[in-house]
């Protein structure tokens, strides 16, 4: 073997052993100055300071305040009716009257009072003196079963449960929009990482050509060619480094802390590129797909309004019936109501009475109980389109995510290939039987492979997620 021979092959060789070593590294980590940065610790910042998921919290909190504020209308009432009238030395009369009223979950109204009454010109009806009173007020047709306080209340228990289903909807809305910035910056990294290495192969290269130009071993055409694929791997290092930096924005709009300040992606952060060529077989069964669209908080949501509308119409009903309200009080002297208190005592020491109202045509009732209706059955039929969207939506991503896995397998095929045919052209030149074009050529066709491999990974991991989100169990 020649000198020229000899030194042809070890330049060779060392380049090749520079290439294949930028290869394996293309999908290393930085060195140990950088910080890996996961899905789950940009999952952990978002739900825990994100605004958006600080307002979806603030939904359920506003709906147990509506919750509390339907319990007051149960709340004990206290009244006190006090006048007095003295006038030209006449005494005309005084009236002290403390009631205490205790609304109850049943609809039924329990009134108890105490009354000190006098004067000259006391009112027929009022007892002079001092009496009590012990009784209760309630509906006999109309707002026995439902009336607006209880309609309230059940509707405002529901509403809370629906907050809760309002507030995952958000969260996993919120967490899949994370989810595909963070997989569009971890692509994005990828392909900044394989331009660099390759920049650094093709200097490296071009040095070792420009070695043997001056040594007379390689011509001027050669080292033209270097600088040239050289030239063209450092525009697109510099294009990959653009979207690399948006892509590092997009993410960071997903970053605040604690004290709602935002803040930027660091520049020592790397995304997690072990879970990035992560693949799995999913399966794809209509039953489970079934299941798992009745979770989703979309269709919860919805059922909870149909529960609310229930309610609402069971309150409607009662216009369709009569107003008759029963209230009956039991009667004594001085301020102990249950003093000596027995079944001749009641029979001549009561007040009773009816309040009976009753609309003649029932027009107001009739139309607002047939709209209660056509609102749960407007209810009903979105909630079906619902459930089949999203029942589509997961077959969509299921389609997607095994196409995706095919073609992650024909791609990787293509690139094990073409890394093929790079190694045998670059045994060929060492030869003498091939040139540094051809080297190139088979070189942008690796380049070529592991960007699309890359732009496939990047799809791949968002219609994974993406499966979960139209399920709406990413939250």
């Amino acid at each position: 073997m020649n000198d020229y021979t000899f030194f042809n092959l070890r330049t060779l060789c060392t380049s090749l052993a520079i290439f294949w070593g930028g290869l394996q590294l293309a999908y290393a980590q930085k060195p140990t100055s950088t910080q890996l940065f996961t899905p789950q610790q940009l999952i952990d910042i978002v739900k825990k300071n994100h605004p958006v998921a600080k307002q979806a919290s603030i939904l359920v909190e506003k709906a147990k305040a509506e919750l509390l504020s339907a319990k007051g209308a149960f709340d004990p009432v206290f009244e006190m009716d006090a006048s007095r009238k003295t006038f030209d030395g006449k005494n005309y009369y005084f009236y002290t009257n403390p009631q205490l009223k205790l609304p109850t979950p049943i609809g039924v109204d329990v009134k108890t009072g105490l009354e000190n009454n006098g004067g000259q010109f006391v009112t027929s009806e009022a007892s002079k003196g001092q009496t009590s009173y012990l009784g209760l007020e309630m509906a006999l047709l109309k707002g026995v079963t439902i009336d607006k306080r209880r309609a309230a209340l059940q509707q405002a228990k529901i509403f809370n449960k629906q907050s809760e289903q309002e507030k995952l909807n958000v969260l996993n809305n919120l967490f899949f929009d994370a989810y595909a910035d963070y997989w569009q910056w971890a692509g994005a990294y990828q392909l900044y990482t394989v331009y660099s290495k390759f920049v650094q192969t093709a200097q490296n290269r071009l040095r070792l050509i420009r070695v043997s130009f001056k040594n007379g071993d390689r011509s001027v055409v050669d080292t033209v060619e270097a600088y040239t694929q050289l030239q063209n791997f450092q525009l697109q290092q510099a294009e990959a480094l653009l979207k690399l930096n948006n892509a590092s924005l997009e993410l960071s709009n997903h970053l605040w802390q604690q004290n709602d300040s935002a803040y930027l992606l660091p520049q020592t952060a790397i995304p997690d590129t072990i879970q990035f060529a992560f693949t799995e077989k999913i399966s794809n069964t209509d039953a489970q797909i079934a299941q798992a669209a009745l979770q989703n908080p979309i269709i919860k949501s919805y059922q909870y309004k149909l529960d609310a509308l229930e309610v609402e119409k069971r309150l409607k009903f009662q216009s369709l019936l009569p107003y008759v309200t029963l209230k009956a009080n039991i009667l004594n002297k001085g301020y102990n109501t249950l003093k000596a208190v027995d079944i001749p005592f009641i029979e001549n020491n009561y007040k009773w009475g009816l309040d009976i109202k009753v609309p003649l045509l029932l027009r107001e009732g009739r139309g607002d109980y047939q709209k209660a209706k056509l609102k749960i059955k407007e209810t009903a039929l979105e909630i079906d389109n619902k459930q089949w969207q999203i029942e589509n939506k997961m077959r969509y991503y299921l389609n997607e995510n095994n196409y995706l896995q095919q073609q992650l397998k024909i791609t990787q095929s293509m690139f094990n290939n073409y890394s093929t045919l790079l190694r045998n052209e670059e045994l060929r030149f060492a030869q003498g039987e091939s040139s540094l074009f051809l080297i190139n050529s088979r070189e942008m066709k690796v380049i070529e492979s592991l960007q699309k491999q890359i732009e496939l990974r990047t799809k791949y991991q968002k219609a994974r997620f993406a499966i979960d989100w139209a399920a709406g169990l990413l939250q």
